[in-house]
C-alpha cells in the first residue's frame, strides 16, 4: 500500500483509485500469505520447515509435484525482481518529493518530460540498489531496511493519531496498535540491525537540525 500511496499524482483521479487499490492489494496479500503460512508447515511439518533452505520448493516435492519446483523457483525469482522494482518505484518517489523540499539535491526533482516520471530519481535509486546488491553484505542490509522502514510506519501511524475527524481519522485504537507493532518489531531485530539503523536516524536528525538552524540564521 506504501508503494500505491506513493504514486499519488502519476494515476488518474487518486482519491477515488487509491482508496480502492490499498484494500485490494492487502487483501491479495493476506491470502497468499495466509496459504503459504498455512500449507507448508503441514507439508514439511516444524523440523522439516526449520531445516529446509528452499521452503517452497522442498515443500511441493514432499508434496510429490517434483515438476512444480521449476515453476516455483521461477515465481520466486519473478517476486524478487517485483519486488526490486516496487522498492525502486516507491524510494525514487520518496527522492523526488524530498527533493522539491530541497532536503535533497534540486536536480532529482527533475520529471522526465514525454514518460512523466522521476527519471533521475529513478536512475539514482537503480544504481544504489545495483552497487548495495553487488557488494554489501545482504543479510545485514535487510536488517538495516527492516528497522528503517518499521521506523517511518511507525511515524505514519503517530501522524494518523493527529488527523481530525474532517480528515478521515480512524479509531484511534488503530494508529496507537500500528504504532506499538511497528516499535516492538523494530526492536525485535538483531541489535547490530537496531544500532546501525539508530545511528543513521541520529545523524539525519542532526543533520537536518542543523540545516534548520542555518536556514533561520538566513
Amino acid at each position: 500500500y506504501a508503494r500505491i500511496a506513493t504514486l499519488g499524482e502519476e494515476v488518474r483521479d487518486p482519491a477515488r483509485t487509491i482508496p480502492r487499490a490499498i484494500p485490494v492489494a492487502l487483501g491479495v496479500t493476506l491470502v497468499v500469505y495466509t496459504l503459504v503460512a498455512v500449507s507448508v508447515p503441514m507439508v514439511l511439518g516444524p523440523e522439516g520447515l526449520a531445516r529446509a533452505t528452499a521452503p517452497l520448493s522442498e515443500a511441493v516435492r514432499a508434496a510429490g509435484a517434483d515438476w512444480l519446483v521449476p515453476v516455483v523457483r521461477i515465481g520466486a525469482a519473478a517476486a524478487a525482481l517485483g519486488s526490486l522494482l516496487a522498492l525502486i518505484l516507491g524510494v525514487s518517489r520518496t527522492i523526488l518529493a524530498m527533493a522539491r523540499d530541497r532536503h535533497l539535491p534540486p536536480a532529482l526533482a527533475a520529471v522526465h518530460p514525454k514518460f512523466q516520471v522521476p527519471h533521475r530519481a529513478e536512475l539514482l535509486v537503480g544504481a544504489v540498489v545495483a552497487v548495495a546488491a553487488a557488494t554489501a553484505d545482504l543479510r545485514g542490509a535487510i536488517g538495516f531496511s527492516s528497522f528503517g522502514v518499521l521506523v517511518y510506519y511507525a511515524v505514519a501511524n503517530a501522524s494518523a493519531w493527529t488527523l481530525t475527524p474532517d480528515e478521515g481519522r480512524p479509531n484511534r485504537l488503530i494508529p496507537a496498535a500500528g504504532l506499538a507493532g511497528c516499535l516492538v518489531l523494530a526492536f525485535a531485530l538483531p541489535l547490530s540491525s537496531v544500532v546501525s539503523g539508530a545511528v543513521v536516524l541520529a545523524l539525519g536528525t542532526a543533520v537536518h537540525a542543523v540545516r534548520r538552524a542555518l536556514g533561520a540564521r538566513g
